[in-house]
């Protein structure tokens, strides 16, 4: 059994995947989304999802000059969609939620590239989430407690 947040994740990967091929309002597709699921999530799993996926969608424009700052020889349309959603996915999480560790999204994010993607997504994944990890500052400082971790 998964944890609540690594499903959350999982969750939120595939709701991005759904918007980014057939781009819809987003609650369509979180309705049409959980209305297909065959599992029962729990209502923390479900906020924590849509936290995700309707975080990285208000915050695409960012995270793409994120991503593309750090992603050396890569255009962002050239990436596997997976990845690239995994990727913005997890940027966000660095930037914007406080209450999770950067150690934490970072495994996390490895290890949906890895499942949903190619082995090989793990180590590209790592790599650019690495440099944003240690380079780029959290938007809302003040909400970041470094002893959160």
């Amino acid at each position: 059994m998964l944890r609540k947040r690594t499903q959350s994740r999982e969750c939120a990967l595939q709701i991005l995947y759904q918007y980014e091929m057939n781009p819809e309002p987003m609650p369509q597709i979180l309705e049409k989304f959980w209305s297909e699921q065959d599992e029962t999530y729990s209502e923390e799993t479900r906020r924590f999802s849509e936290k995700l996926a309707l975080g990285t969608v208000e915050h695409q424009v960012e995270i793409d000059k994120v991503l593309e700052k750090y992603a050396d020889n890569w255009e962002l349309s050239r990436m596997a969609m997976i990845d690239r959603n995994v990727m913005r996915l997890a940027t966000y999480e660095l930037l914007y939620l406080a209450d999770v560790p950067p150690k934490v999204t970072l495994n996390e994010a490895v290890n949906l590239a890895k499942k949903f993607s190619q082995e090989e997504s793990g180590k590209f994944v790592n790599g650019i989430l690495d440099k944003i990890n240690h380079t780029e500052k959290p938007k809302n400082p003040k909400d970041h407690d470094p002893s959160a971790a």
